[in-house]
């Protein structure tokens, strides 16, 4: 959750001192991994949802700082725009019945989350990218009222030393724009898994996760349209990493490395790797201070949530036991088509994630990070239709590749976590259905607004209506 901070701006000692804390949390945390000082408690699962606030007419409506105030829930919270709220569930032991138990703690919140919504004549729609949000919504005014977002606003553009961030996307169409702030970020809205694993599992859960991160965006894709142009399958993809184009320090701030990216590289024999590589290659953005005890890793914790890796590397905290612990947040995934949807979605990334973590051979060895990579961007921008390489030597489209292999491999590595029977029948029956019938988010939308040749609104209200039925995407009507 978006954490506030105390100030917007910052003196050349605030970042001193920020690095020094920094500096000495990243050495805490080198020995906590050195000596394997981690919670032990079994995995669990949890998520971030980012919702749009929008009125009677389909259109995004900023009313997120009231839309709160009334709701009155700490599992909620604000983010970027005035469009846009983030939903938090609890976390689950991921066993037995974990996936309807996350179906029902986010239907309890999505209903509440509702009902106020209606109190402001207004509702809610989850999609990656709402397709009725236009460039000129997305300005400094519908910012929300938080002083982490004004101060990540004036760092991000001091570090691009005051360039324009530059929108260029090719797909169906081509789509081209700039903003000098970086409030196009809040077009892209996710449905974040978390997956907190033993930290002696966590490198082959880290990399399994980067590995699985083409088949659970191609079979995710609700992302086409942005500013009525139709772009990539899953455009939210570019948009991100393109609307927070910062890089490294100094002469690599154009340089190659970005803080919205795929990552460098795998990890090697520790989840540390990525942490130092955290300061040793990106500058300092919000040089806040903190009274907290150097235990809670604080400043090395914002840090990190300010470098967005598509797989990114967590450190928290247990309830009950306060002992650190390891998690991977897997952001690949758009919001929506429902909540069945992104449950169904959870229990693939789960699957098949944990499949190939526990494989005897590591299947980052067989396949090269560049080809992971490269597997990713394949699928965001094409799906179902792209082209793969995979492991034994498999090169072919990713429909296939699920088909014959990918849904067994998460169906397996489901029960190896013990998911009960029916949870894991039930959810990947539907990522099954949906991928024989190549009816996504992102085809279902294309396909309605080709056959019904309405605006973006109309499409808006349809999908919304379609939403609100409850009824996984591959069943609903053109």
């Amino acid at each position: 959750m978006g954490e506030e901070i105390d100030a917007v701006h910052f003196s050349a000692q605030d970042f001193a001192n920020y690095q020094q804390h920094l500096q000495q949390e990243n050495e805490l945390l080198a020995n906590w991994f050195a000596q394997g000082q981690f919670s032990a408690q079994a995995p669990k699962a949890g998520f971030e949802l980012e919702v749009w606030l929008v009125d009677k007419n389909a259109n995004p409506t900023p009313l997120n700082d009231s839309f709160l105030k009334r709701l009155d829930n700490h599992l909620m919270s604000p983010e970027l725009s005035r469009f846009n709220i983030e939903l938090n569930g609890k976390p689950e032991d991921l066993r037995g019945y974990a996936l309807s138990r996350l179906q029902a703690s986010l239907e309890k919140s999505w209903q509440h989350c509702t009902d106020v919504a209606a109190s402001f004549n207004a509702s809610l729609v989850m999609t990656g990218i709402l397709p009725s949000v236009t460039d000129e919504q997305l300005v400094l005014k519908n910012m929300s009222n938080m002083k982490r977002y004004y101060a990540l606003n004036k760092q991000v553009l001091a570090q691009r030393k005051g360039k324009p961030l530059q929108l260029d996307i090719v797909g169906h169409d081509h789509l081209t724009t700039q903003h000098h702030d970086v409030m196009l970020e809040s077009a892209t809205t996710s449905f974040q898994l978390h997956w907190q694993i033993p930290v002696k599992q966590s490198v082959r859960a880290y990399n399994a996760s980067i590995l699985a991160s083409a088949a659970t965006v191609a079979v995710a894709a609700n992302s086409p349209f942005l500013f009525g142009k139709d772009l990539w399958d899953e455009t939210r993809i570019p948009l991100f990493e393109q609307a927070v184009e910062v890089g490294g320090f100094n002469d690599a701030a154009f340089g190659p490395t970005r803080r919205v990216s795929f990552g460098s590289d795998y990890a090697k024999q520790s989840l540390m790797s990525v942490f130092q590589e955290n300061i040793d290659h990106y500058p300092v953005l919000l040089p806040t201070s903190y009274k907290e005890k150097i235990h809670q890793l604080k400043y090395l914790r914002l840090h990190n949530g300010t470098i967005w890796r598509w797989n990114r590397p967590l450190i928290g905290f247990d309830e009950t036991t306060k002992q650190p612990h390891v998690r991977i947040e897997h952001r690949v995934i758009p919001a929506g088509p429902t909540i069945v949807d992104g449950i169904a979605n959870a229990a693939f990334y789960y699957g098949l994630a944990n499949y190939l973590t526990q494989l005897a051979s590591p299947p980052e060895h067989e396949i090269p990070f560049s080809t992971a990579k490269d597997n990713f961007y394949n699928a965001a921008r094409s799906s179902l239709q792209a082209n793969i390489k995979w492991l034994n030597g498999y090169t072919g489209k990713m429909k296939n590749l699920l088909t014959k292999q990918l849904l067994s491999n998460a169906e397996q590595g489901l029960q190896q976590m013990e998911i009960a029977f029916d949870d894991i029948n039930y959810y990947l029956d539907i990522i099954r259905q949906r991928v024989e019938s190549e009816q996504h988010g992102a085809n279902w939308q294309r396909n309605y607004l080709k056959k019904q040749a309405c605006n973006m609104q109309q499409l808006t209200a349809a999908y919304a209506e379609q939403q609100n039925t409850a009824k996984p995407v591959h069943t609903w009507s053109i």
